[in-house]
């Protein structure tokens, strides 16, 4: 379920107090006086059958004698009486109820687990939706109402803000309330037994009235739905979020280096960052983000120009804009030249522009209409210290005059009380950010910055895999299979870089030895010098017992150290098993650096991928990055990119280059292996080598579960559906290729827009378009198989030359479905659209949807005949008598 009856909680005209009471600072009395005394103008019905009114206002014995159906229901009675209160309210008519009290099974009480069930069963019937329970409540100042029991009602504005904690809501009122900040919704969510951050980001983030969505994130319930729903909403409007408990332990001990490594708030971390939501740390730096993208302009990249009447506060903000991540300015010898000319000989002709303390207001307005035009800087920041020689308050006024009615790319910082106060006044009027410290103005910068970085990462065509080979998917399950058919939790060293090997992963030559003899006759075939390794599913770290041993250059020297190995391990862990040895020829490449590249199963996220910098040192070198499958060339870069050896792999003083391609494709085929087999609970390639020639794994090992859910179930993004695909013959019997379409069919796409008539068109987007722009083209590719599915028809030997595409784009609740279609133009006649839309309803059928709809200019006969053919309903659009309005209604799907 999702937005489905959410109207009704957010948008109510009429509300049912059920537990209403005169009762003093009880919970009913102070919801009570909120909803009475806060502006809501629709009937507000108390019910209580020991009161005759409540707050002036009739009470009602029960819910069965409410005179009309109410929208909302709020309910504020003792635990055992709300299943049967939300089932009256069903049978009334209600659709939506917040449900303030406690008692449904917090810190896993059985009692309250029951009360949980039997509150959602009596729900269900009615498709009512339920906010809590354990809640403050719902807040709406737009609408006069204050359905909580929050001491404050908050101001009206443009910020929604929705949280699990209920405390969240009282402090965040107490801080915004005396600034000033405003909100269109405040929403409590408490233990999230139906409506989670999932349900309120689809309905917020298609909110007219939100401009961005605050969250304070405890824990995710549906991490699939809420992706989707994150990722889509963070593509209209900016998604902020706080990550509660974000230093707890895990409560899963983790046998493998990636699963140790592997931290839930690492994992929430790296989800942010996949859906484009910008992540805080504290309720402050909450607003001043909010605040900051909502009245900076755009920037353009991350380098910073400091102006400021103090060195000192250049060098405050130097050091934060470096440690942020950002970059200061290089000025050009032109700007230098004419700073020359308008300050002091004493300023430090640098970046930061130090203007001197004695600067008045047209110091400022001359250096800042200079620097606003250096083409290597993307910001500003504006700071002033007061000085007894100097009016804070005209350099403000200077500041504004030039910036003008531009919205150009300044920040500024007005220290102290008094005129500094009268300033941020006079920038905050403007439009202008205002921050009360160097550090915080840097930080609203760098807000900027990260937020225009996810969304060029949402919104970033990336490359085909470069060297792709078709993964042998049934070898490597037969071999995890395999491991979990003996009993064992752990492949062997060999098992694990063959079920690599299957993916392409570059691995090197191993073999497996049951003895020390065998170990010897193994090293003689492959040749030396070898490393030979024990192998014991007892024994997580094997250089940790002296299982390792490398360079053997000969068969003596291989026998002592199988022998040795043997002795080691009966003294230090009796209770290993030895099942035998592999052995591997050494690999000699002196410039390569040690990676390691894993993938674990998180309680919330399901799969996840790491990399980092590897080897014995990897867990106190901790220099690793997380992400979530699947994965791309260009979410496999941004892992590496996203760590420090990163810069060893640049290259350094004679190092050359290692090869990052290679690096990105085993992070994509180990991604890929993740997704195919659902027997890989962990998994560690450590290390991976990686040099100018590429990349081989020395050593890797493979944890195994049996499945618990289907492979692409677990994710919580759904990956390529690969199922989709399939050879189908059109009318002439020419056989077309169909397969979803992928992010990196942006370019195909827009040449196959391009090879479509004008007219074509013209009746594919209802206006004139000569070509697709990138951001359009990858809005259309780059889509959330688990809302959207697009199937593009391809020549068979060509997979880049896409001859027509069909969508379907569904609603969050997936009852009803948007339909386009396009044949390139040169290709019309042929059968093609016909095959697709049967293509898209077939597959709209499986998935359970309704009913599918799509607009029709009346001029276009052709589709219109084409729908009728298929059995659509058609008729005219009542708000533009152009557009025929065609729908096709499917099997009725199971409530």
């Amino acid at each position: 379920m999702s937005i489905r009856n959410l109207d009704k909680a957010f948008k109510p005209q009429s509300v049912a107090l059920i537990g209403a009471s005169t009762k003093a600072h009880s919970v009913g009395q102070v919801v009570a006086k909120n909803l009475f005394h806060s502006g809501f103008d629709g009937p507000i019905m108390p019910v209580n059958p020991k009161h005759r009114s409540i707050e002036g206002v009739l009470a009602y014995k029960s819910v069965a004698e409410l005179p009309i159906v109410p929208d909302l229901g709020v309910i504020a009675t003792p635990p055992d009486a709300v299943a049967e209160t939300v089932r009256a309210l069903g049978e009334k008519g209600t659709r939506a109820v917040v449900v303030l009290t406690a008692g449904f099974g917090e810190g896993g009480n059985a009692e309250g687990q029951s009360r949980r069930q039997q509150l959602l069963d009596a729900a269900r019937p009615y498709t009512l939706r339920i906010l809590g329970p354990n809640c403050v409540g719902v807040m709406l100042p737009d609408l006069g109402l204050n359905a909580s029991f929050a001491h404050i009602s908050p101001n009206k504005g443009n910020l929604a803000f929705v949280t699990q904690s209920g405390a969240m809501v009282t402090a965040m009122l107490d801080w915004a309330t005396p600034r000033g900040i405003g909100f269109s919704h405040v929403v409590s969510l408490g233990d999230m037994s139906d409506v989670d951050f999932g349900d309120t980001l689809d309905y917020l983030g298609n909110d007219p009235n939100t401009r961005a969505i605050l969250l304070y994130v405890e824990a995710i319930t549906d991490a699939r739905k809420f992706m989707s729903a994150a990722r889509a909403a963070s593509r209209t409007k900016p998604v902020i979020v706080i990550k509660g408990g974000r230093f707890a332990e895990g409560a899963k001990a983790a046998s493998s280096h990636t699963g140790a490594l592997a931290g839930s708030d690492a994992v929430y971390d790296a989800a942010f960052r996949r859906a484009g939501m910008l992540r805080v740390y504290d309720l402050h730096e909450l607003f001043d983000a909010a605040e900051t993208l909502a009245t900076a302009p755009t920037i353009k990249g991350d380098r910073m120009t400091i102006l400021t009447n103090g060195g000192g506060l250049g060098v405050l903000a130097t050091d934060a804009l470096i440690g942020g991540g950002g970059k200061m300015a290089d000025l050009s010898d032109e700007t230098i030249q004419k700073l020359d000319q308008v300050l002091p000989a004493t300023w430090s002709r640098g970046n930061p522009v130090d203007i001197i303390g004695d600067a008045q207001g047209k110091r400022y307005a001359d250096a800042l209409q200079i620097l606003l035009e250096e083409k290597n800087s993307d910001a500003v920041l504006v700071m002033n210290c007061p000085v007894a020689v100097a009016d804070p308050k005209d350099a403000a006024d200077a500041v504004v005059r030039t910036i003008g009615g531009r919205r150009r790319p300044v920040f500024t910082a007005w220290l102290g009380e008094g005129a500094a106060r009268e300033a941020r006044s006079l920038f905050a009027e403007r439009g202008i950010p205002t921050y009360d410290t160097p550090e915080e103005g840097v930080r609203g910068f760098l807000h900027l910055v990260r937020y225009r970085r996810s969304q060029h990462e949402l919104m970033e065509t990336p490359p085909s895999i470069p060297d792709q080979r078709p993964a042998d998917t049934e070898s490597a399950r037969a071999a995890l299979r395999k491991v979990l058919e003996d009993g064992r939790e752990w492949s062997s060293e060999p098992e694990a870089k063959q079920i690599l090997k299957a993916y392409g992963v570059p691995i090197v030559d191993t073999r497996i030895a049951g003895d020390v003899e065998s170990a010897v006759a193994a090293a003689d075939e492959l040749g030396y010098p070898v490393a030979i390794k024990v192998i014991s599913g007892d024994i997580t770290h094997k250089s940790d017992v002296g299982g390792v041993e490398l360079g053997l250059e000969n068969a003596e020297q291989v026998r002592h150290a199988a022998q040795r190995m043997q002795h080691t391990i009966q003294e230090l862990r009796p209770d290993a098993r030895l099942d035998g040895f592999s052995v591997q020829q050494m690999v000699n490449r002196p410039d390569s650096h040690e990676l390691i590249v894993g993938a674990t199963e998180d309680a919330q996220f399901g799969p996840v991928m790491m990399f980092g910098h590897g080897g014995t040192a990897v867990e106190v070198r901790r220099d690793q990055t997380l992400a979530l499958p699947p994965l791309n060339m260009n979410l496999a870069r941004g892992m590496i990119e996203s760590t420090r050896v990163h810069g060893l792999l640049q290259g350094y003083r004679g190092h050359p280059k290692a090869d990052i391609d290679a690096v990105a494709r085993a992070l994509n085929m180990v991604s890929q292996l993740v997704i195919d087999c659902p027997e890989v609970a962990e998994l560690d390639i450590n290390p991976l080598l990686a040099d100018e020639h590429g990349v081989v794994a020395l050593d890797a090992r493979i944890k195994v579960q049996q499945p618990k859910v289907a492979g692409a179930e677990r994710l919580s993004i759904s990956p390529y559906p690969k199922e989709l695909e399939r050879t189908q013959p059109l009318s002439d019997g020419t056989p077309e290729f169909l397969r979803p379409i992928t992010p990196e069919d942006e370019p195909a796409l827009r040449a196959f827009f391009k090879r479509m008539t004008p007219e074509d068109m013209r009746l594919r987007f209802f206006s004139p378009m000569k070509e697709l722009s990138h951001a359009f083209a990858a809005r259309l590719t780059q889509i959330d198989y688990d809302r959207e599915m697009a199937i593009v028809a391809v020549k068979p030997d060509d997979d880049a030359d896409i001859h027509g595409v069909v969508r379907i784009t569904c609603d969050p609740d997936n009852i009803e479905a948007e339909y386009a279609v396009a044949v390139r133009s040169d290709l019309k006649g042929r059968g093609l659209g016909y095959l697709l839309m049967q293509e898209i309803i077939g597959y709209a059928r499986n998935r359970g949807v309704r009913r599918i709809t799509g607009d029709v200019l009346a001029e276009n006969r052709a589709m219109l005949q084409m729908c009728k053919d298929l059995g659509f309903q058609s008729k005219h659009a009542p708000d533009d008598p152009q557009l025929i309005r065609v729908q096709l209604a499917l099997e009725q799907a199971a409530e």
